[in-house]
């Protein structure tokens, strides 16, 4: 089992609880296609509860005998942004990304470097901000048995200071994970659990605690059940009293449809709640 990111420790709990709730947007639709110069094509548009509605064309095109990846995006805010990857040519497990953004608006630029850097039991990564700062965030995790420990730190260069740190510990075997992060300075502590219970049935919880706003804490707890080959409903409850459904399901191949709802228990009275529908062609 390969080590994971920094930012994947707790990757399975964070997937169950955040991926394919679809009340976040209104409408979403997502299209995708693939060409036989192996260009792949997704355009995304979305809808938002407050009426406000965005857009993304992006185009990618993949050599893989060289690892070179590039990938092209034009979004409805008129941003322009290009990312230049180059995986396994320099060194076994290295990747190298070189990203640049154009906005024509305010003719605002951004240009940033990024490596990877992967091998049985390790994963590293260094993001260099070239124009703000100059910044650099960077993490790394240790692997063994299935026990994984990591840390990241971000440095301004300008200011010669380390500005943010954190850490985090974990466990995965084939059938669940555990972690614990330390994250903002080591002032928010997250505990999250995944359990694969059987092929059909997921679980998973999240407790949160920021030691700076007191002494509550926040808890998370969704559970993903596999209908059938072709569909899926998930569900999940905070300490707040907010519940959360979702129902995936393949209509055809290539053809995905996604529902979703949001209801706060404790207000059911009240205009709080959201409902939202995704579709996601693939060809």
């Amino acid at each position: 089992m390969s080590v994971p990111a920094f930012a994947d420790i707790a990757k399975s709990s964070n997937d169950l609880l955040n991926k394919d709730f679809y009340h976040l947007s209104k409408a979403a639709l997502e299209v995708k296609s693939n060409t036989p110069n192996n260009v792949a094509f997704k355009v995304t548009g979305k809808s938002t509860h407050e009426g406000a509605t965005s857009g993304l064309l992006e185009a990618k095109y993949t050599d893989k005998p060289t690892g070179l990846t590039l990938t092209q995006s034009w979004n409805t805010v008129n941003a322009l942004d290009t990312k230049i990857e180059l995986k396994d040519a320099i060194a076994k497990g290295l990747k190298a990304e070189v990203l640049g953004s154009f906005l024509p608006a305010t003719q605002a630029k951004g240009a940033k470097f990024n490596l990877y850097f992967q091998q049985a039991n390790f994963h590293g990564r260094a993001f260099f901000d070239l124009l703000k700062g100059p910044t650099a965030n960077v993490d790394a995790v240790i692997g063994q048995d299935g026990f994984l420990a990591g840390a990241s730190a971000g440095y301004d260069v300008q200011k010669a200071a380390i500005t943010n740190y954190s850490a985090a510990i974990g466990y995965t075997a084939p059938q669940y994970t555990a972690s614990i992060t330390a994250a903002n300075n080591l002032s928010v502590f997250s505990a999250s659990y995944y359990h694969k219970v059987n092929s059909q049935v997921e679980a998973g919880a999240k407790a949160t605690w920021d030691s700076k706003s007191g002494n509550q804490v926040g808890l998370e707890v969704a559970s993903k059940y596999r209908l059938d080959p072709v569909s899926f409903a998930k569900v999940k409850i905070n300490d707040r009293g907010v519940a959360a459904l979702a129902y995936n399901v393949l209509l055809r191949p290539g053809v995905t449809l996604g529902l979703g709802a949001s209801l706060d228990t404790q207000k059911l009275d009240q205009a709080t709640h959201k409902i939202g529908a995704s579709f996601t062609f693939d060809s």
